[in-house]
């Protein structure tokens, strides 16, 4: 089942900028959404640039 959804502002992209921009926009009153394919914050939030989360990333995977 598809549902056809409008809005005035997509955002493509749930990292940093992504979300900062749609909590904006919603405090502007903007009607807005955001699509994002992974988790929120994008890689560097969860498991790229901040090396703990890299090292956190890398025992999860060698414990499987």
């Amino acid at each position: 089942m598809t549902k056809e959804v409008t809005t005035k502002l997509l955002i493509i992209g749930g990292g940093p900028g992504g979300y900062v921009a749609g909590i904006r926009a919603g405090q502007l009153g903007i009607p807005t959404m955001l699509v994002e394919g992974a988790s929120l914050g994008g890689t560097c939030l969860n498991i790229g640039c901040i090396p703990s989360k890299a090292l956190i990333h890398a025992a999860e995977e060698f414990d499987r």
